[in-house]
């Protein structure tokens, strides 16, 4: 991959449920070392232009780009698939994806939670990925939680678990959806300072978010959606600070009252 290449690009996607189309033709890069967030009412589509870039979900028109490699399709419309399974693994353990909702291993303690993709997927020396794990797991502050079970353990350090299982598969890019609004106000903000130290260092992030906050402190592009289109996108100090459609100061007052 080139320095200008971007890490993500999503080029004219169109996604339906039967005859539902709830994506209508939107295109998003994400540069290496950028943050990209995605906001919008819900049911704009956002988290569903996430699951299409990590190919969770088969699009019906556009194109996926990973690092400059188009993703392979077969078929057209509603029976469009990828069509090389080796690339799509490939490409899905280079882009780790947090969810709302944790998804932890309730068997598992955290500690092996964090090491099972690396271990099983990507067939990486069992003592080496303990100690990436370790690592990871302090950096996210729950260095000290590692042979609890995710019961044992709050929603926000869940979520900071989470985090460290992504970080552990040492991607390329991380996808964030909603990775707060699970979360009372006092347990997001520990994973919101995790997820902004990420962004510190320059990781290729892209956050579907309901935090305006979050999305002005750590984006260098953010991306407005409305009805499955961008209705306005740009830098946050402008999008933010100097709405220009209707839309988005409507969706803002929203948020705000």
């Amino acid at each position: 991959m080139s320095a200008t290449q971007p890490v993500i690009e999503i080029r004219n996607l169109h996604k339906a449920y039967g005859d539902l189309e709830v994506i209508k033709g939107v295109d998003i890069t994400a540069p290496a070392g950028h943050v990209i967030s995605m906001i919008g009412s819900s049911g704009s589509g956002k988290s569903t232009i996430l699951r299409c870039a990590n190919l969770l979900e088969d699009s019906q028109e556009g194109d996926v780009l990973f690092c400059g490699e188009a993703v392979t399709w077969k078929g057209h419309g509603a029976s469009r698939q990828p069509g090389d399974h080796a690339q799509v693994t490939r490409i899905r353990t280079n882009l780790s994806m947090v969810f709302q909702q944790f998804n932890l291993w309730a068997h598992m303690t955290i500690l092996q939670n964090v090491m099972e993709a690396p271990v099983t997927v990507l067939k990486r020396d069992r003592d080496e990925v303990e100690a990436t794990a370790r690592t990871y797991l302090a950096k996210v502050g729950i260095g000290d939680k590692c042979d609890m079970y995710p019961a044992q353990l709050s929603g926000g350090q869940q979520q900071r678990a989470a985090i460290a299982r992504a970080l552990c598969m040492e991607p390329k890019a991380l996808l964030f959806d909603e990775p707060t609004s699970a979360l009372d106000p006092e347990l997001e903000q520990e994973v919101v300072k995790v997820i902004k130290d990420l962004a510190t260092e320059g990781r290729t992030m892209i956050i579907v978010t309901h935090d305006m906050r979050l999305a002005a402190d750590v984006s260098d592009h953010v991306v407005f959606l409305h009805q499955g289109k961008i209705a306005e996108q740009g830098p946050p100090a402008e999008l933010f600070g100097n709405p220009k459609t209707e839309r988005l100061r409507g969706f803002l007052s929203a948020t705000q009252s």
